[in-house]
């Protein structure tokens, strides 16, 4: 797989971790009682201890913390670019230009087999 696809499925599994992590602490927040006008919320009725619900952000922190670096040793492997602007502008319109060069024998060689 090259560097953008790799870079594109971190990014991928940093969001999916982080929409994770996010619903399990909205999910386990306990109730709060916004205001005295209304009655007291009802408790959260999980069948998780406790201890599994105050680890469960420290886990998730952690594989969130894991993908982010991940995806920047991913960055930290991309090639450097050569050179200012200029300079790459030019280099594609070099390489345009060899493509179209190609481009056009691919078409000679394509007639010249429809001729044969």
């Amino acid at each position: 797989m090259d560097i953008i696809s790799q870079l594109q499925e971190q990014a991928n599994t940093i969001a999916f971790l982080a929409f994770n992590t996010f619903g399990t602490l909205q999910r386990d927040a306990p109730p709060v009682r916004l205001s005295p006008n209304y009655p007291e919320p009802p408790a959260n009725t999980t069948t998780e201890t406790p201890t599994d619900i105050a680890e469960q952000p420290k886990l998730m922190s952690v594989a969130l913390v894991k993908a982010a670096k991940q995806f920047d040793v991913l960055v930290s492997s991309l090639p450097v670019s050569e050179g200012d602007e200029e300079a790459q502008l030019k280099r594609i319109a070099e390489l345009q230009s060899e493509n179209e060069e190609v481009g056009q024998e691919l078409q000679n060689q394509l007639e010249a087999a429809g001729n044969l």
